[in-house]
């Protein structure tokens, strides 16, 4: 059965410039509906009606993550829109499929206000070591958006000072530093880490106070820490930062595009939930601060 996957991925990388984390998701997809296909018996999956999609979903959202289904479907949209585009599809069958709508009821991220942010950034004491440390890593999460096990795991060659940026994950992308992040980072890097760690083979840029490994449990703590000492009242998690820069970029005109890249994200729908938290608050303070709204 032919099922077009390397030229689809062909597609995905030189027409559709997708990240090399979208193009593997997504070849990934379209292949296990090629096996469900085979298996029943199907031997064509140019042809397929919008019913066997529908019938291949509800299949997967059995024993897949919201999510996961979500991105199915666009791997699914995606792959007939190039079957088509080389005249190996006279219609998008996927285009008639009737997906579940998002429930209504999922609770929202929390994210923290600018001046909350502020406040943060400003709590480590810089006239010693460990504060300097502690504020590097605040900053770079504020930064770069960088999930704490990709700041733990965080290595001291993927920093460029010279051009300002950190390579990150295991998709390595490259995300820039803003003025602040970059001078503390410049500063822990050439007068700090090299007393915390003596360890001349050690590759992390960041670890414990006495040189060794630093946990998502040890940065976990630090994050309640300077939270507590900043007045914050939330229940701030390390990802509480990382949903709270997504949020703030597209508050200042960041498209969903722009940010799924700078998050590591393999398709837009999980970047969408920022754009419900942007209207969300502000339909809140239109009804708060509009006189006919009230």
């Amino acid at each position: 059965m032919k099922d077009y996957l390397s030229e689809f991925r062909s597609y995905l990388s030189l027409i559709k410039k997708s990240s090399a984390n979208t193009v593997e998701s997504y070849v990934r997809d379209i292949s296990k509906f090629s096996d469900f296909a085979y298996q029943n018996n199907v031997t064509d999956i140019t042809s397929v009606s919008s019913d066997f999609i529908e019938k291949y979903i509800a299949y997967i959202s059995g024993a897949k993550t919201e999510s996961t289904v979500t991105r199915t479907v666009s791997s699914l949209r995606c792959y007939y829109k190039f079957l088509s585009s080389i005249g190996m599809c006279n219609n998008i069958p996927i285009e008639s499929v009737k997906t579940a709508k998002p429930k209504p009821d999922k609770k929202l991220p929390q994210i923290l206000e600018l001046d909350e942010v502020r406040r943060l950034l400003d709590q480590p004491d810089i006239s010693d070591i460990k504060g300097i440390r502690d504020k590097a890593m605040l900053e770079l999460m504020y930064a770069t958006g960088i999930k704490v096990s990709e700041l733990i795991s965080l290595e001291i060659s993927s920093v460029n000072l010279q051009i300002g940026v950190v390579k990150i994950g295991r998709d390595e992308r490259i995300v820039p530093l803003y003025d602040e992040a970059l001078k503390i980072l410049s500063l822990y890097i050439s007068q700090v880490r090299s007393v915390i760690v003596t360890n001349p083979r050690e590759k992390m840029l960041f670890t414990n106070m006495n040189g060794t490994v630093l946990t998502r449990q040890g940065f976990w703590k630090i994050i309640k820490y300077y939270a507590a000492k900043a007045g914050i009242k939330k229940d701030i998690t390390p990802h509480t930062i990382r949903h709270s820069f997504a949020a703030h970029l597209l508050e200042n005109g960041a498209n969903l595009e722009d940010i799924k890249e700078l998050l590591g994200y393999s398709d837009i729908s999980s970047a969408q939930v920022y754009a419900q938290i942007v209207s969300n608050k502000y339909r809140g303070k239109y009804k708060q601060f509009h006189p006919m709204a009230r």
